[in-house]
């Protein structure tokens, strides 16, 4: 990723000024997921891929950014019409600008040249590290404190009414918030947080099954959409629940019937997950790395037969990925249709693990997998050398 000084340089290739710094990471999920929108638990860790940015305070209320990953520009005027969406990756960016300042944050305007490691399509999280680290320097430039969970909902708001994809809130508070060596048990709907250590016997590793499909205005909405009808429907049941973390298994399984079978399926992977996040966290903070390792498994089968996120080369890749030695547990993370894997993987087993998995999924799909191990770094902060 490039430096202070090389994000220095080619922000002087486009605008004038000397900039500020910042950064902010991607994530991976260790297991939690689509349960962040039904105000459930996640347990996500920050990447060391990040999103980077150089940044300057113009004199009236333009916002200009250019992109060195695509090597684009784009710009709008904060005293201009209102912005509308371009469909493009300057979406997530600007989201945010029109975001703030309708919380009432009056921005000033700002050049930004933004550059990202985090590989885009692979669940990763790309697009939250964009907004995060936009966020963060259009509001230090503004000369405001910086309320990281704050900064985290007006993200997530940003990309459910700007951009129209209606995540949930994890990937833009692990990005905020996230914290080095550690996984963050996020409680979605109070957003309250705690830190879990990842045992120093165990390595997170993420493999790119290098497969991955559009979500804002397909697949992922209509899951959610699901799990708002499972709602509705086991209201008159079990009285007025907002969302399915307000519902048991033994809840769902006695009101069944209540449902569509494909509602009843969409409903149990995020009850079922829920539970396994809780159940995951105990493990990890008690350093029981078998027990996480089942519970990734689990969590993977229900992704893939129940809630229906998974793929053909996604679920080959997990399934050469569990057969390792020295694997505790590997499952899809992130959006789903595509994406990458992850693992918990035995340290001294890494190496080979990378090797083997690598080899066999070029051999079963023809695909190259990015395969890295990787340790959790901490949330959105200026970037230093």
């Amino acid at each position: 990723m490039p430096t202070v000084d090389v994000l220095r340089a080619r922000f002087l290739d486009h605008f004038d000024g000397e900039p500020q710094f910042f950064r902010a990471p991607g994530r991976v999920n260790l297991i939690g997921e689509h349960t962040d929108y039904n105000d459930g638990f996640v347990m996500p860790a920050a990447l060391e891929f990040e999103a980077q940015a150089a940044a300057t305070v113009r004199p009236d209320r333009v916002i200009r950014i250019h992109s060195l990953n695509n090597g684009k520009s784009a710009e709008i005027d904060l005293d201009g019409a209102k912005p509308e969406p371009r469909g493009d990756w300057t979406d997530y960016a600007f989201g945010v600008a029109v975001m703030l300042e309708a919380s009432g944050v009056r921005l000033s305007g700002a050049d930004i040249v933004v550059s990202s490691t985090v590989p885009v399509g692979a669940g990763l999280s790309s697009s939250a590290a964009l907004e995060v680290v936009v966020g963060y320097a259009l509001l230090s430039l503004a000369g405001r404190e910086v309320d990281t969970v704050e900064l985290a909902k007006l993200c997530q708001k940003a990309e459910n009414e700007f951009v129209g994809m209606r995540c949930g809130i994890m990937d833009q508070f692990i990005s905020c918030n996230g914290v080095v060596d550690h996984a963050l048990m996020i409680d979605c709907r109070s957003l309250a947080s705690r830190p879990v250590p990842i045992d120093q016997r165990a390595r997170i590793v993420v493999a790119n099954s290098m497969v991955h499909h559009a979500l804002a205005d397909g697949e992922y909405n209509k899951r959610r959409q699901s799990c708002e009808d499972g709602v509705r429907l086991l209201r008159p049941a079990l009285g007025e629940i907002r969302a399915l973390r307000d519902v048991s298994f033994e809840d769902l399984e006695e009101n069944r019937d209540f449902l569509p079978d494909l509602t009843y399926r969409r409903c149990r992977h995020i009850v079922t997950e829920n539970e396994r996040v809780l159940q995951a966290a105990e493990a990890l903070q008690n350093s029981d790395l078998d027990t996480f390792g089942r519970l990734m498994n689990a969590s993977h089968v229900s992704m893939r037969d129940d809630y229906e996120i998974s793929c053909e080369e996604v679920d080959r890749l997990v399934d050469i990925a569990q057969a390792q030695k020295g694997v505790y547990g590997a499952r899809m993370t992130g959006g789903g249709f595509g994406g990458s894997v992850v693992a918990l993987v035995e340290s001294g087993a890494v190496e080979s693990f990378i090797a083997t998995v690598r080899t066999a999924y070029q051999d079963a799909t023809g695909h190259i997998s990015e395969i890295f191990a990787c340790a959790p770094k901490n949330g959105v902060g200026p970037l230093t050398d």
